[in-house]
């Protein structure tokens, strides 16, 4: 099932893509809704962002190019960070490239969304925690990375973590590829067996350390091909059972304030 938020005449409403078009429901999306009737047509309204994230986690360096090359343990302690909510775009929104920086980084990505309390679960119990997954595009700004390995400022930009276009519910994470195309030429394509950690894994060791809420977010790692980019660009961050979020990049106006 996938779920998507959608304004219409200046209202912000949640809704279920259907082949009728986009079926509008009321209520709480993680556990008691229902339709109210109204349907619209894709084209008629403006699609946001298909979620707003409690927090955001990303993790760090998370693909190889090939099987052969995943190490045959894990890291005692992943590469997470946090990326304020504030940056947070939906499809077709424009991603800004901070004023004097000419380039940023796409990173096109699996986000999973938890859908309720999650605190110290094993790997068996990941999946019964998640409520569905969105297209994520982990923009970076690697020119404001911390000397000393501190990502957070180089991360959090407003703007810089575009999602969508819907979550879909019904969904195996461990068959899905994770792709993303630059001006129509494709850079990333691979599969989420090439991640480093996996996804239960990597929610069961969060879990470990925190509790995890409903709505929380959580990017699991870009694919090998992320690079730079300058204004004018325009990226596809595609999941094919999902669907493609699109964005372009502009330059932030000199002297403006943050979007």
């Amino acid at each position: 099932m996938k779920f998507t938020r959608f304004v219409v005449e200046s209202e912000i409403l949640q809704g279920i893509v259907t082949g009728k078009g986009i079926e509008e429901i009321n209520g709480d999306i993680f556990e008691s809704w229902n339709y109210t009737g109204r349907t619209f047509a894709e084209d008629d309204v403006k699609l946001l962002a298909p979620i707003e994230p409690n927090q955001i986690i990303g993790i760090g360096a998370n693909f190889v190019t090939k099987l052969e090359e995943r190490p045959d343990t894990l890291p005692n302690i992943p590469v997470f960070f946090f990326k304020p909510t504030s940056s947070v775009v939906g499809p077709d929104e424009e991603i800004v490239i901070p004023e004097g920086l000419e380039q940023v980084k796409f990173e096109s990505e699996l986000a999973v969304i938890i859908g309720k309390d999650t605190k110290n679960i094993s790997e068996e119990e990941v999946l019964d925690h998640v409520w569905g997954y969105t297209v994520g595009n982990d923009v970076t700004a690697p020119q404001y990375f911390h000397e000393d390995g501190h990502w957070m400022v180089g991360k959090s930009f407003d703007t810089f973590t575009p999602l969508g276009p819907f979550v879909e519910t019904d969904l195996d994470p461990f068959q899905v590829r994770v792709e993303a195309r630059l001006n129509d030429v494709e850079k990333q394509n691979s599969p989420t067996e090439l991640m480093i950690v996996p996804i239960r894994e990597m929610i069961a060791y969060l879990s470990s350390v925190m509790t995890l809420q409903k709505g929380d977010v959580i990017l699991t790692g870009s694919p090998v091909g992320a690079e730079m980019v300058s204004e004018g660009s325009n990226i596809e961050c595609d999941i094919k059972e999902i669907g493609t979020l699109k964005n372009n990049f502009v330059q932030a106006k000199q002297g403006a304030k943050s979007v």
